[in-house]
């Protein structure tokens, strides 16, 4: 078994593992954060197989972008914050952990790259990977791509539909409604006789 296999295997056993702790595990910051280590680990195999723009790409968007929502998600739940403060020093171990893996896995990446293992990795065509992927998705397999778009702006469209909801105690005004009213049905003019005090 050669180095390269050696490490590409290791990587996916901790991808593997990451996973199942961010479904099994009760603690929504602890998942959060092997979500995280398995983002990262992700990104660590697209290296390997000399993918850069694919785990720069997994790196910015998923741990950048998804993950921030995701913690806004935690925190908008009914959570206890004054609960989860004085229970703030038991995130403290799992998070050097997932962040010492995640250099361990840096490390190995680059020590890899660097003594040339990646040549058992598969043989890219001629030219930058980002346009080899471009190329995959934009000539050789347009349609099922167009195909995804269409189904997640659906998902949006439905998700749109399924939240919006009118309620009754929210007040809302009608511009038709403003646009038409004319001046009579906004003043009233009421003349009141003027009294005069006796005396």
């Amino acid at each position: 078994m050669s180095f390269f296999t050696f490490v590409f295997y290791l990587f996916a056993a901790v991808l593997v593992f990451a996973a199942l702790r961010v479904v099994t595990t009760r603690n929504p910051v602890h998942a959060a954060l092997w979500l995280v280590l398995s983002f990262f680990t992700a990104a660590a195999i697209w290296m390997l197989l000399q993918a850069e723009f694919l785990a720069i790409a997994l790196v910015l968007v998923y741990v950048g972008a998804v993950m921030v929502l995701f913690l806004f998600v935690v925190m908008m739940l009914d959570v206890n914050f004054d609960k989860m403060r004085q229970h703030f020093t038991s995130y403290v171990p799992l998070a050097v952990i997932v962040g010492l893996v995640i250099l361990a896995e840096m490390a190995l990446v680059i020590s890899a790259s660097a003594i040339g293992v990646g040549m058992g990795a598969p043989a890219l065509p001629p030219g930058s990977n980002t346009r080899a992927l471009g190329r995959l998705i934009y000539v050789d397999y347009v349609y099922p791509f167009e195909i995804a778009a269409v189904v997640l702006l659906v998902a949006i469209v439905a998700a749109i539909a399924l939240t919006h909801r009118k309620r009754r105690e929210s007040k809302y005004q009608d511009p038709g409604e403003q646009v038409k009213v004319r001046r009579a049905d906004r003043v009233r003019i009421v003349h009141v006789p003027v009294e005069k005090k006796e005396g």
